[in-house]
């Protein structure tokens, strides 16, 4: 969703499936060393509590480069109707420029030391981040607390911030894919803590003035809401000393983490949007696991699955849609979907809900499950090759995850899948879709998307 430097995005589409993995890849040699450099993960991290705030330390010897996050904890339920991306906001503005660094004196300052300092949020958290190289960490990191503790907050950086938000929030409707995500995301997340969106809206983008940037800095500024992690070559003692002189300075607070209850899918809806378009964009949603749900790994594998079937079915055989898919999320109240953009949009989503009882009725195949673990072998350690990606992979377990070291239990539990329980997630979660249309209303067949899985 928001982040350039930790990238957490919302249900997004899936990549084309990768059809053949050689099974090398979990039982050969770099099975094995995948399993050897998984099991020693842990051994790598520092964990220790400054004042309230919990820090994690990976070092990776011999790197670099180095990623630092402040994690801000709560994500949209630290909103309201009125402030709705107030926390984006504030850290979109205090990136711009701080009382140490202005904006002119940051940019030649990140320049000189090849650094980055970005924000972003999600649903569930935000963050403040930092890459740099470890030659000039010391003097990155300076900007990076000062910027994070005391924001400027200038009228410039607050109004060119403002128009750079709006203009995202008014071409939301120009891509019809970005347009029925956002769709999907008021119709799932409406009565539910998700309900106001950490981006924003117009009105409360346009609304919202410097003194409530500040205000809420200040408010979010307690130890018992941030987290911190830091990946790269470094000593976890010397940054132990640094944290505590920076944020461990912060007040405690008396922040509390509370549960988010799952969304309801008792029963399917379709929300059908009219625009004149050649094609019917299509997402179905069913509830899903967390991340932190023993259920999570066979629902990872079976939505895989459907991913390729529906693949298979729905273009290689049909050529109804040139990229069907199904993806899942990993949010603290999860969901999974299925997507289609079609002329015959009746005809492809009919396809995939037979793929979907196919997996709710049948087993699968062991080796396809083999095949599904070798297809995560492989990009997981592509996507963990950054430092960043390290980080945002330990700070999402930590937050919403059950705890960092759940983050190095992932293809393990991926391995362990059997095909019953692949069938029987299946028929617990994939029922009762709710469906978001955009396109032809007279073309769709209601009682399709409205039955019950």
């Amino acid at each position: 969703m928001h982040m350039a430097i930790f990238p957490f995005a919302r249900i997004g589409r899936a990549t084309l499936p990768l059809i053949l993995i050689l099974l090398i890849f979990q039982q050969g040699v770099l099975g094995q060393a995948a399993k050897t450099s998984l099991s020693s993960q842990a051994a790598l991290v520092s964990e220790f509590d400054v004042n309230g705030l919990k820090v994690l330390i990976k070092r990776r010897p011999g790197s670099s480069t180095v990623a630092a996050g402040l994690f801000f904890r709560g994500g949209a339920r630290n909103l309201t109707a009125q402030n709705a991306g107030i926390e984006n906001f504030m850290l979109s503005v205090a990136t711009e420029g701080s009382q140490r660094f202005p904006r002119e004196i940051l940019r030649r300052e990140l320049a000189s030391t090849g650094s980055n300092i970005s924000s972003g949020s999600n649903y569930d958290y935000s963050v403040l981040a930092l890459t740099t190289t470890r030659e000039r960490f010391d003097r990155s990191w300076d900007a990076f607390t000062d910027i994070a503790l005391r924001p400027a907050f200038a009228a410039k950086d607050v109004e060119l911030t403002r128009e750079k938000l709006l203009t995202s929030l008014r071409s939301q409707e120009d891509d019809p894919d970005g347009f029925l995500q956002v769709l999907v995301d008021k119709t799932i997340n409406a009565k539910t803590p998700y309900e106001n969106d950490p981006d924003g809206t117009i009105e409360t983008i346009t609304a919202l003035k410097a003194a409530d940037l500040r205000s809420y800095h200040q408010k979010a500024m307690q130890t018992s809401r941030l987290l911190i992690v830091i990946v790269g070559d470094l000593d976890p003692s010397l940054l132990k000393q640094r944290v505590a002189a920076t944020f461990g300075k912060l007040p405690r607070g008396d922040y509390k983490d509370t549960p988010i209850p799952a969304f309801d899918f008792s029963k399917s809806t379709l929300d059908v949007i009219s625009r004149n378009l050649p094609t019917n964009y299509v997402e179905g949603v069913f509830r899903a696991p967390s991340i932190n749900s023993p259920d999570f790994y066979a629902m990872r594998v079976a939505t895989t699955l459907l991913r390729d079937r529906v693949f298979e079915e729905v273009r290689v055989k049909r050529n109804l849609s040139y990229a069907p898919s199904a993806d899942i999320g990993s949010q603290a109240a999860n969901t999974g979907n299925i997507y289609v953009s079609a002329v015959d949009a009746n005809r492809a989503v009919s396809v995939m809900i037979d793929e979907i009882k196919a997996l709710q009725t049948k087993l699968v195949d062991e080796r396809e499950i083999s095949g599904v673990a070798g297809q995560f072998l492989t990009t997981y350690f592509i996507g963990q090759e950054t430092n960043a990606a390290q980080a945002r992979e330990l700070a999402m377990y930590e937050l919403i995850g059950g705890g960092w070291r759940n983050s190095a239990k992932f293809l393990d539990g991926i391995r362990s899948v059997k095909p019953e329980e692949v069938r029987a997630v299946s028929a617990t979660y994939m029922k009762n879709l709710r469906f978001v249309v955009i396109g032809n209303p007279s073309a769709i067949d209601r009682s399709l998307f409205l039955q019950n899985q």
